[in-house]
């Protein structure tokens, strides 16, 4: 049975709406709000025929204690991971180079949910992690992702060594792992055409097998006395850095 869980703010809350399929049972928004921009949340439940409820902003605090609601929260319905039927369907139908982030053993929620929200922004087709040792939808996940848990497509595998060998193999896609004791930098590495980044566990990194399926190792060049980055961090900027390639190549 799928969970449901508070989201709060504009942005969530408008994205959850128009892109939800129904996800969303309730919406509360503060009563004293009349700009455009709740309006146009107040226009998208109605046409929806989602229960709208006007409150005060006291109530809105207390049904999302600590949360920047500005004025609005929704009750969801988590979306549900998807599997590896779904990922060879919504290759096949892709009219475009394959743009894929992979995470292996990412098993913070926090990070998942930023992962997400940086591959839609960046433009990636799903997002792939194994089914175990890896962190699901959580309702953190999906309130951490701000609306992307509802637009990207998450898929978990059960191999992700054989799925990594399927993209390589059968669909000849670029699979790039990153590594912080890799020769290349992640702007030497090609990142346009069919792509997967494959980024490693908050721990332990890419696992060996994980690596060997890889095509290439990048690394982020680090200055500082830090040894790593946040791996929400690190995709994020392997992810812009093939949108920036990808412009270019145009």
């Amino acid at each position: 049975m799928s969970a449901q869980h508070l989201i709060a703010g504009v942005h969530s809350v408008r994205t959850a709406l128009k892109h939800g399929s129904g996800s969303v049972s309730g919406v509360w928004v503060e009563a004293r709000r009349k700009d455009r921009r709740i309006k146009e949340i107040i226009s998208l439940a109605k046409e929806l025929r989602v229960p709208l409820n006007h409150v005060s902003r006291d109530e809105l605090d207390k049904l999302v204690p600590g949360a920047n609601h500005q004025g609005v929260v929704a009750k969801v319905t988590a979306p549900a991971a998807q599997d590896e039927r779904s990922l060879k369907t919504l290759i096949s139908e892709l009219q475009e180079p394959p743009f894929l982030l992979i995470l292996d053993s990412v098993q913070d929620p926090h990070n998942l949910g930023a992962c997400l929200r940086s591959a839609d922004a960046a433009g990636v087709h799903a997002v792939i992690a194994p089914k175990d040792r890896s962190a699901g939808l959580t309702p953190t996940a999906c309130k951490v992702a701000s609306g992307a848990a509802e637009t990207i497509p998450f898929i978990q595998v059960t191999n992700l060594s054989r799925t990594l060998k399927w993209l390589r193999d059968e669909i000849g896609i670029w699979v790039i792992g990153t590594a912080g004791e890799a020769e290349d930098l992640v702007y030497s590495g090609n990142l346009t055409g069919a792509l997967a980044i494959v980024m490693g566990g908050e721990e332990s990194g890419l696992r060996r097998l994980t690596r060997e399926n890889c095509d290439q190792l990048v690394k982020l060049p680090m200055a500082g006395s830090v040894e790593s980055l946040n791996v929400s961090v690190a995709a994020g900027i392997c992810l812009f850095e093939a949108v920036r390639q990808r412009r270019i190549k145009q």
